[in-house]
């Protein structure tokens, strides 16, 4: 929804600003005051093509800025990397005399391209110009979806997606079953090294321990031998030489107490010692190393160190690296297993699919002829009842859809649609887009509208020249439709006709003054008497008559009940 409008010297408009509101807000004013100019302000701010010759004369550049709620935007945003903040988003469009310009959202600068995609999900402008999306017909099945309400199209396009990955992924295994295998191979072979192995988590400290002590068992041998001799086996031994020691603390504590504790504490050490003495000889009988074990450990060292290399830091992430391989290999299953998998899978789907497809083409059959009724009726009073509107669909029958070829399946069932159109009796139904001109584009966009509601939720809906070649009692039947459309959306519409005008929730003046010599259009919002001037200049014209402003506040009082 459209909240503010700033445009800046954009042809006679130097500066303006517009607050906008829910409902329908409706602009009037004389032939060439400049309400054109507004349409084309906004179709830059769209995304359309900018010329350097909407800018006013001696400017270089011209400015449109817009603050708008725009549905889904934060997420919207966030998908192209842009800021948001609260529930607002600020677009800018800016031309320059040199034909340059650029574009930014919420201040950050953006293609072109991307303010179009963006700013589609703001407003759509319904004209002999800017049609937009009702000429296409990708929007046409859609539209009939909307007033049927059809349900299961969400859940058709979930299978039809479905079905697709899964017919990729059945492609990828066949073209790349040569690289799965090697893949398989290479998992078997890393598997089978690490269980080859036979990792233990503490072996290789273990395994150093052992290297030092093997590198060192000479060194070893002697310094356990000496220190075992000189405790115990030597003459005047540590151990013998201590006994003496203590007999003497006994005489000591036998005439002062104070000795005693150490005295008592003879037994304690002497053990200790005794055990020192039985280790140390214990511990040269176990040097006694085999020939070749030092290498049998530096290679099992050296196998370790390779596979941590390869698999992990730790013997630890080794061993978990072989178990995730196991795993893998045993999900994998064989390419055939695989390819026999998916393959049920294709089939299934595929017939899910077609059931769904099936019945949502008879129930859009059904409702097409209901809708082409119901805006024949729409039409009918909007001064078009000799126009002829149809539903055409490829393929023509439900039976013919169900038979098309896989290729032709899509996200939305088997068939597209397309709205038809004659305008006048004799005529050939013809695509829309090439048979109706602005006036009737808007009035069958409007009459579309009025049976299909909520099609574009948020979005502003901008009519120019709905009121084409029409007047009197159907130019009040146009008003009410947009009125009852703008109950659901915030509608803008550009009208001549009085009828049209008295319907508005906001209403705007166009006007043309000369301000320094210079040439400006205005637009000012109109209070209560102030649209009974502007509604009774519209029914008589240049000179306002006290008859036509009574009919003129006739006309308000009575679209306010």
């Amino acid at each position: 929804m459209l909240k503010l409008l700033r445009i800046n010297n954009i042809a006679l408009i130097p500066a303006l600003e517009l607050e906008l509101g829910p409902g329908l807000t409706l602009l009037t004013g004389e032939t060439g005051a400049g309400k054109s100019i507004l349409i084309d302000a906004l179709g830059l701010l769209l995304g359309r093509r900018a010329s350097a010759d909407l800018i006013r004369t001696g400017e270089d550049r011209a400015v449109v800025e817009a603050v708008v709620e725009l549905d889904g935007g934060e997420a919207r945003l966030a998908a192209h990397g842009l800021p948001m903040e609260g529930d607002e988003v600020v677009l800018r469009r800016e031309v320059q005399t040199s034909g340059k310009g650029r574009a930014t959202v919420n201040g950050a600068l953006v293609p072109v391209g991307l303010l179009r995609e963006l700013a589609s999900g703001v407003a759509v402008v319904h004209g002999q110009h800017e049609p937009q999306g009702l000429l296409d017909p990708a929007r046409h099945l859609d539209l009939l979806d909307r007033f049927a309400g059809l349900d299961g199209t969400e859940a058709l396009g979930e299978v039809y997606r479905d079905l697709r990955a899964c017919e990729a992924a059945l492609e990828r295994l066949r073209r790349d079953r040569r690289e799965a295998e090697r893949h398989r191979e290479m998992l078997e072979f890393q598997a089978r090294e690490i269980e080859a192995a036979a990792l233990a988590p503490d072996e290789e400290d273990h395994l150093r321990l052992e290297k030092a002590r093997l590198a060192n068992a000479g060194r070893l041998a002697e310094l356990s031998g000496e220190a075992y001799a000189l405790l115990y086996d030597d003459e005047g031994a540590a151990i013998g030489r201590l006994g003496q020691v203590f007999r003497r603390v006994e005489d000591l504590a036998a005439i002062d107490p104070e000795f005693r504790p150490h005295a008592d504490s003879r037994a304690a050490l002497v053990a200790q010692l005794e055990e020192l003495a039985l280790l140390l000889r214990g511990y040269q009988e176990r040097l006694e190393v085999s020939p070749g074990r030092l290498d049998e450990v530096e290679s099992r060292l050296a196998l370790i160190e390779r596979l941590k290399r390869k698999y992990g830091e730790t013997a630890e992430e080794v061993l978990s690296f072989g178990e995730r391989c196991r795993r893998e290999l045993e999900e994998l299953g064989s390419p055939e297993e695989q390819e026999v998998a998916l393959d049920d899978r294709r089939t299934a789907l595929a017939e899910d699919y077609l059931k769904r497809a099936r019945e949502l083409s008879k129930r859009r059959r059904a409702a097409a002829e209901e809708m082409e009724r119901t805006v024949r009726g729409e039409l009918a009073q909007l001064a078009m009842e000799k126009t002829r509107f149809r539903i055409a669909f490829d393929p023509r029958s439900p039976e013919e859809a169900a038979d098309v070829g896989t290729e032709r399946w899509t996200e939305r069932g088997l068939e597209r649609a397309e709205f038809l159109i004659s305008p006048n009796p004799g005529e050939e139904l013809r695509p829309l887009a090439r048979v109706a001109s602005g006036g009737e584009l808007s009035r069958i966009m409007l009459a579309l509208k009025s049976v299909v509601h909520g099609d574009t939720p948020g979005v502003t809906l901008v009519f120019d020249e709905v009121d084409a070649g029409i007047g009197g009692r159907v130019a009040e039947v146009v008003g009410r439709k947009l009125r009852a459309v703008a109950a659901h959306q915030q509608v803008v519409c550009v009208t001549h006709l009085p009828q049209i005008a008295a319907l508005a929730d906001q209403h705007l003046a166009v006007h043309k003054r000369v301000e320094g010599g210079r040439t400006v259009t205005a637009v000012e919002p109109l209070s209560s008497s102030d649209r009974v001037e502007e509604i009774a200049r519209m029914l008589g014209g240049e000179v306002v008559t006290d008859t036509a402003r009574r009919h003129a506040r006739e006309m308000l009082n009575q679209n306010l009940h």
